[in-house]
């Protein structure tokens, strides 16, 4: 078992790095083929869809509202969750330990400048997201208990069609069940949650596993309607306590916020213009870890969102599909976006391993704890509790998202079933010395 592990563990970085994040066509410059792939999707479905993100981004903002302040009036439509609470459930899985973590990986890696190629995905990932929530609602079908389900497994079998279109499905259903069990949709979020409780607080991260576990199980058993309950209560709550942090780093510096911006724009295509030549790092990397972490943190071309749209009381897929592009919108532009800037402006990026011995730097949450804590006492402290809230709504989500990727596989006989994996393999996500994670992540 051990050298089956540690031949995954050499040749998974590899795999991730050289050949999906780290090689390109060369009269590209080099450029990630995933990168090409993703924004050339999302500017492919720009155009196809009439720039939908500026044409109807009006529009979108007035659905949101009206969900979170109008009372529901969707009763007689047919699904399992309001439009709102699809979009807060969906939101709940996207805004995670990405946004703080991720943010500060991205610019670690990348330079400032990567969190210029997180806007972009974000722009162009609005498209994106928007295509996925209309197919996810067009195609979706009722389970044997009444319940809906939607997501890529069923636009891939019922709208591509054929053996090709059943195969990808499968595929996609097969991925999704993985990464939501020991991927990027459990055990690395619990570990994130564990190691900053543990950091700040000195909780032991067994405690935190547990905690975790019990809470997470209390609201996962009650399917998708009480995950949707929970999350448009918790998700705008977790959301504005981080905004307001971050608002108050950048507001503590406001006069190098135009500074902190430019630098952003001018690294994120001239790195060694921008400063000096004394890095080591070019363009390429900043498109690299930008778009990589943007498409962690928004998850706009993952296929994961459709999943929870599916869920939603509606029978107009376009209405639903503008919906959902504002949680794209939101994740990166608003709550990415005060991360990246907390950390431009207070100069945390300097202390990056691109800048500094690898023995010396900053990496990670560690950046945005630093970010924090130079502005305000205790400011780690806010960090430590955004990233416990923004790891427990990701549980959620996604804890959702793999129980419909199995019941495509195996129907909704397995429901229980998956639900306890989940929760085993969040606790074991919790304890120390779980290197792999990152691993498995990639």
């Amino acid at each position: 078992m051990g050298t089956i592990w540690d031949t995954l563990k050499h040749w998974i970085p590899i795999i991730a790095d050289e050949y999906m994040w780290g090689w390109g066509p060369q009269f590209l410059g080099g450029i990630p083929l995933m990168v090409i792939l993703l924004l050339g999707t999302g500017i492919v479905l720009t155009l196809i869809t009439g720039f939908i993100q500026i044409r109807r981004f009006g529009n979108a903002t007035k659905l949101v509202l009206s969900g979170a302040f109008k009372k529901d009036d969707t009763s007689d439509e047919q699904g399992d969750i309001t439009p709102f609470q699809a979009l807060m459930t969906a939101l709940s899985a996207t805004v995670g330990n990405g946004n703080i973590a991720g943010v500060a990986s991205a610019i670690a890696l990348g330079g400032p400048g990567a969190a210029f190629w997180m806007w972009i995905t974000a722009v162009f990932g609005m498209a994106t997201k928007y295509a996925e929530a209309v197919l996810g609602v067009k195609y979706r079908k009722v389970a044997e208990d009444g319940t809906m389900a939607g997501g890529p497994m069923y636009y891939c079998e019922y709208g591509i069609g054929g053996k090709f279109g059943r195969f990808m499905g499968i595929l996609f259903a097969i991925s999704g069940t993985l990464a939501c069990l020991i991927g990027t949709g459990n055990m690395f979020q619990t570990n994130s949650m564990a190691v900053a409780l543990h950091d700040q607080f000195s909780i032991p991260q067994w405690i935190t596993g547990i905690v975790i576990t019990v809470l997470v199980g209390l609201v996962i058993i009650g399917g998708i309607k009480r995950i949707g309950q929970v999350a448009e209560r918790l998700v705008p709550f977790m959301i504005a306590l981080y905004f307001i942090g971050a608002l108050f780093i950048i507001v503590w510096h406001i006069t190098d916020v135009p500074a902190a911006i430019l630098l952003i724009f001018e690294s994120a295509f001239s790195p060694q213009a921008a400063f000096g030549g004394a890095v080591g790092f070019g363009i390429q990397q900043a498109i690299r870890y930008g778009v990589a972490r943007g498409i962690l943190s928004n998850e706009s071309g993952l296929g994961s969102a459709p999943i929870a749209h599916g869920a939603a009381k509606t029978s107009d897929p376009v209405r639903q599909g503008q919906i959902a592009m504002m949680g794209t919108f939101i994740d990166t532009i608003v709550v990415c976006s005060l991360t990246a800037i907390a950390i431009t402006v207070t100069g945390a990026y300097k202390l990056g391993p691109i800048f500094v011995p690898q023995e010396q730097a900053l990496n990670s949450i560690d950046m945005t704890t630093y970010a924090f804590d130079s502005v305000m006492p205790g400011g780690g402290i806010i960090v430590a509790i955004g990233s416990l809230l923004f790891g427990f709504s990701t549980l959620l989500g996604w804890s959702y998202y793999g129980e419909i990727c199995l019941e495509y596989l195996a129907g909704i006989k397995v429901r229980t079933i998956y639900r306890m994996l989940f929760i085993m393999f969040m606790f074991l996500g919790s304890l120390p010395s779980q290197q792999g994670i990152q691993v498995v992540v990639k």
